[in-house]
């Protein structure tokens, strides 16, 4: 059940209908964070201000740049131009995040807190997810280089869906799926325009 938050309630994590079950089971961190009731404007003001713009850069920055990156290591066969294009890739998303993000909304009508902030954090975050799937292509070898990279995009992916069942309440293999399949989706982009 979704309640107003000027009354100290929950908007953003949906209540599970059964206390019990939600007792055994691990709960959201927001969802026990929110349960302290006087401290519920500082949770609401922390998911706006911090982990919805660090989550929604993160998620570009991890799933946005597997295109450009690994095209480029199948049409090229050369790691180090991947990475490159890689880290041209993660340095534009992310500077084109922050902006989007500081520019957006200027935190007034949505309580969204300081709009150069947002845009940082959603910068940093974009850069940091283009950039760890990137650092594989280091490596001279283009075979282990990817497999490298496939092992840390497939952690990034797993960070995000957890990130998301616990900021977010989201199930754990709903999030998992949804991730997983947008980054299979850009995958495949770059098998089709990296063999053409």
């Amino acid at each position: 059940m979704a309640k107003n938050w000027s009354k100290g309630t929950v908007p953003l994590v949906s209540q599970q209908a059964n206390a019990t079950q939600n007792a055994s089971s691990r709960e959201s961190l927001l969802s026990l964070i929110l349960k302290k009731g006087p401290d519920n404007e500082a949770s609401r003001s922390f998911l706006l201000r911090v982990v919805q713009p660090g989550l929604s850069g993160l998620m570009d920055g991890s799933v946005s740049t597997l295109a450009p990156i690994f095209a480029t290591a199948f049409a090229t066969h050369q790691p180090f131009t991947a990475f490159l294009v890689g880290i041209a890739s993660a340095t534009g998303a992310g500077i084109s995040m922050a902006f989007s993000e500081a520019l957006s909304d200027n935190g007034e009508l949505t309580g969204r807190g300081n709009p150069i902030a947002r845009g940082a954090i959603t910068g940093a975050m974009t850069f940091l997810g283009g950039s760890l799937h990137t650092l594989p292509f280091l490596v001279p070898d283009l075979h282990l280089a990817l497999v490298v990279a496939y092992i840390v995009v497939a952690v990034e992916l797993v960070l995000i869906a957890g990130i998301r069942h616990r900021f977010f309440g989201t199930s754990w293999w709903l999030s998992a799926l949804q991730v997983v399949g947008g980054g299979a989706l850009v995958f495949v982009a770059a098998l089709i325009f990296g063999n053409a």
